[in-house]
């Protein structure tokens, strides 16, 4: 079995504001995005998707060029970054900033969610996705993909940085 994951595609939202769990829609040019994903992307026996509207858009129309249905699994939402939601990523205290960085995975000067409970709830989500069996597409955010990425051995997959619409492939997935 494999995960296919797919970020979603530009949200409706200027660049360089936080917006992890946010509920956006998408960007204008939405429709052709979707559409050249739709035909881009491998084979698939299933779609799942986080409830956010910019993921679940998108699996819906990829779903329905496919003739799948879509699942949507919560626990493939964006991290929760509390009191940082909506706020410029440069707006932000530096203290705060550097808070996190000194403990990344538990650190949460924002109060929303710790990148180690990020990594637990979407190793969990992917384990019981390996029990379904064949392809899956996954269409997630940026720190879900970077989660699953490490999840599955990827010692450098904190550092990976998905594009609008990129897509990362995990091989051989069995339940761990």
């Amino acid at each position: 079995m494999a995960l296919i994951l797919l970020r979603h595609t530009r949200p409706a939202i200027a660049a360089g504001i936080c917006y992890g769990r946010s509920d956006l829609d998408l960007a204008p040019g939405f429709k052709a995005d979707a559409d050249r994903l739709a035909l881009s992307l491998p084979p698939v026996s299933r779609i799942v998707t986080s409830p956010l509207r910019r993921c679940a858009r998108l699996a819906e129309h990829i779903g329905a060029a496919r003739g799948l249905p879509v699942d949507p699994e919560p626990r493939l939402s964006e991290m929760d970054f509390g009191a940082w939601e909506g706020v410029a990523w440069d707006a932000i205290p530096r203290a705060e900033l550097d808070a996190w960085a000194a403990d990344f995975l538990h650190a949460r000067p924002h109060g929303g969610e710790t990148v180690a409970m990020l990594l637990a709830r979407v190793a969990a989500a992917l384990s019981a996705l390996a029990d379904a069996g064949g392809d899956t597409l996954i269409v997630a955010h940026a720190g879900v993909i970077k989660a699953a990425l490490v999840a599955h051995g990827d010692k450098d997959g904190w550092e990976a940085r998905p594009a609008f619409g990129e897509i990362r492939r995990i091989d051989s997935v069995a339940s761990r």
